[in-house]
Parts: structure tokens; C-alpha cells; sequence
């Protein structure tokens, strides 16, 4: 019972936020110009989107695939794809405090996996995307001082992508601490899940491939938001939105709002307003971005209702079960071969 009451609170802060920020953004703003550009946006343009965001979970799929290789499980593409969207409907549409990568965890033990594994995939999956981001806003920092005459908002980009490269050496590097407290088990599981990102880095045979698709997956949200900024008429060129737009992506991962919502559209019209594209259209590709996440989102309860777990699945337990296994110390380290083999059909 208290348990459902913090998740409750939270979610209310959470919804109260997301309300908070979208309103303190429309305040200023020529809500009738704001309407006129959602409603003329041009439908290829849109579509176009439509299409470049849904196959990124062909990507995103593969690149999950490849790490659960790495943990020693084999998963079917299709049954892996199919989870995957499922994720996407609890993240996108449905109000629960269990989220997608929950739901992803459950589903593969529900397939024979070991929740040691399944918690280490998805992990591992979520922090390789964050690299991926990190690397393209390293790269493109360069440009954008050059392109960008705002001094604070170059040091904030720049302060969000110093901390975003220090994390992640902070990350690799904790098996240098000294023994007595990589042995605390606080610090023990952050150790082994920075071997394995390691592994993943440096050792795996298909990095290459790995990595290349975590580039690739934020270069199409920018195609994506480029294609919507054409689409209401918003003078943006596709090397601002290659720059712009990871810096959107990586302040709407975190996990303060619903689904990132307001967080989203606030950073949009920040990082936007950089490159002089006007508020009203800047919030207009946020908006529209949002509701082409809310259809996928939305092929994937459909899939979900066709899907045979669904009999069994409870929120309470998928949530209770994810916690519990968070810290994934049932497995001495990281590498190849070290997870259980389980072979995954849809």
C-alpha cells in the first residue's frame, strides 16, 4: 500500500511538472500562430518523420540484440523487436508508474532469461544510447560555438556534454578505486557494470556495429525533426539540427516528467531559438515529435493485446521484480559467454 502511494506522489509530480513547463512555454506565445502551424504542417513532411522515428526501432533492436549476444543470450529479432514495442506503449501512452524498460526486463524472463542478464541488457542498452548522444555533442560543439553567438547557452551545451564525458570515464574507470571499496556493495555492481560498457567499447567483436548504431539512432531523430521543421515552414538547416537536436534528446531522458513531456518542448525551444527559429514553430516540431512517439507508442499496445504475457503480466510485480534485481550482482563479472543461453521466439 505505501508502495503504490510514493508511486502515485510520483507520478502526480511528475504530471504536475510536464503540466507546469508546457504552460509556463505557451504563455508567451501567439497561441493562434502556434495552432495554425500544428495544423498545416506539411502532411509528406510529416509522414517522413513518421517513418524515419519508427525505423529507428528496427535499430534500436538490433543494437539490443548485439549487447544480449555479448551477455551470452540469444534473442530472436522479431521476439526481441516485439518487446521492444510493447516498452514503447508503457513508456509513451500508458499513465503507469512502471515504465518500458520494466516491462522489457519481465518480458525477457518470461522467456527463460535470468534477470541478472536481463537487467545488464537493458542497462547496458540505455547507456550505450547515452555514449552515442555524448559523442555527437562532442562533435558538434565545435560547430555550434562557431555558429552560436549566445555565450550561456554554449556553456550550458558545453557544461551538459563535459559532464556527460566525465560520467562516463568516471563509469569505466571505478575498477581503479582502491580494493576496500570496490568490495561495498553500493560501488561492486557500478564496477561490474562498467566492465562490461568496457567490454562493449573496446573488446567486443561487433562494436563497430554497436556503437555505429547508437550514432545512427540520434542522427535520424534529427532527420526526423529536420523533416518536421521543413514541415512548418521553420528555417533550420540539417547540420543545426544535427547539433541541436542531441542536446533536446539527452535533457529529455531525464526522468522528471511524463515521457518527457514539457522537458521536451522547453529544451526544443531553448536549443531551437539558438539557430533563430521561432518559438511557435520551435514548440510545433516538439508537439508534433510527441505525437509521432504517441503512435508508435500506440502500435505497440496493439501488439501488446495480441500478446500471450499479457494474461500474466501484473504492474505491482513487474515493478517489485525489476527492483529487486536492479543491482544485478548474481554474476561474479561482466564478458562474453557469461550469461545464460535462452533463445527467444515471437
Amino acid at each position: 500500500m505505501q508502495s503504490r502511494f510514493k508511486q502515485a506522489v510520483l507520478f502526480s509530480v511528475k504530471l504536475l511538472l510536464s503540466i507546469a513547463v508546457l504552460a509556463y512555454i505557451a504563455r508567451g506565445l501567439n497561441l493562434r500562430q502556434l495552432r495554425m502551424h500544428l495544423l498545416s504542417v506539411d502532411p509528406a513532411m510529416f509522414v517522413l518523420a513518421l517513418v524515419l522515428i519508427f525505423s529507428q526501432t528496427f535499430v534500436l533492436n538490433g543494437r539490443w540484440e548485439l549487447i544480449m549476444r555479448a551477455l551470452g543470450v540469444s534473442l530472436d529479432w522479431l521476439a526481441g523487436w516485439r518487446i521492444l514495442m510493447i516498452s514503447m506503449w508503457f513508456n509513451q501512452v500508458l499513465p503507469s508508474s512502471v515504465g518500458g524498460d520494466a516491462v522489457r526486463m519481465w518480458l525477457l524472463r518470461q522467456r527463460g532469461v535470468q534477470w541478472p542478464e536481463a537487467v545488464k541488457g537493458v542497462a547496458a542498452d540505455r547507456f550505450t544510447a547515452l555514449i552515442g548522444l555524448i559523442a555527437l555533442m562532442v562533435m558538434g560543439l565545435p560547430v555550434l560555438m562557431l555558429r552560436v553567438s549566445n555565450q550561456a547557452a554554449i556553456l550550458a551545451i558545453g557544461a551538459l556534454t563535459v559532464a556527460g564525458v566525465a560520467g562516463t570515464l568516471v563509469l569505466l574507470t571505478l575498477d581503479r578505486l582502491p580494493k576496500r571499496l570496490i568490495a561495498l556493495p553500493a560501488i561492486a555492481s557500478f564496477v561490474r557494470f562498467g566492465a562490461l560498457v568496457r567490454f562493449l567499447l573496446l573488446q567486443f567483436e561487433r562494436r563497430g556495429a554497436l556503437f555505429g548504431s547508437a550514432l545512427l539512432i540520434h542522427l535520424v531523430t534529427a532527420a526526423a525533426c529536420y523533416a518536421l521543421a521543413r514541415g512548418v515552414g521553420a528555417q533550420l538547416s540539417p547540420l543545426e539540427a544535427g547539433i541541436l537536436i542531441p542536446p533536446v534528446v539527452l535533457l529529455t531522458a531525464v526522468p522528471i516528467s511524463i515521457s518527457g513531456w514539457g522537458v521536451r518542448e522547453g529544451a526544443m525551444v531553448a536549443c531551437l531559438g539558438l539557430a533563430g527559429v521561432p518559438s511557435e514553430q520551435a514548440l510545433s516540431v516538439s508537439l508534433l515529435l510527441g505525437a509521432i512517439s504517441v503512435l508508435i507508442g500506440l502500435a505497440g499496445g496493439v501488439i501488446w493485446l495480441a500478446s500471450p504475457e499479457r494474461g500474466s503480466y501484473s504492474a505491482d510485480k513487474a515493478a517489485k521484480a525489476a527492483n529487486d534485481n536492479a543491482v544485478a550482482d548474481a554474476s561474479p563479472g561482466f564478458g562474453p559467454g557469461q550469461g545464460e543461453q535462452a533463445s527467444s521466439h515471437p
